[in-house]
């Protein structure tokens, strides 16, 4: 199981799964990560949380730990 969290900058993926449940999961989705949106890692803090992200033509700042709720697979 390949998640966002194991991604380096640059990197895409496509969401394909998303973990966690209640409010967590649908703050997740609320910020347009669901199943089939691609994502890209743009940078990360100095001490490595929080992550920022590229989804739908936005930058997103996540924390890790929700990183690691979202299952990812690499685009080429």
């Amino acid at each position: 199981m390949l998640t966002l969290n194991d991604l380096k900058v640059g990197e895409t993926a496509v969401v394909t799964k998303l973990h966690g449940q209640g409010a967590v999961r649908r703050r997740i989705m609320d910020m347009g990560i669901t199943k089939g949106v691609p994502v890209r890692i743009t940078k990360f803090a100095p001490l490595g949380d929080p992550v920022e992200i590229n989804v739908l033509d936005y930058e997103l700042t996540i924390r890790k730990s929700d990183c690691t709720l979202i299952e990812v697979e690499r685009t080429k």
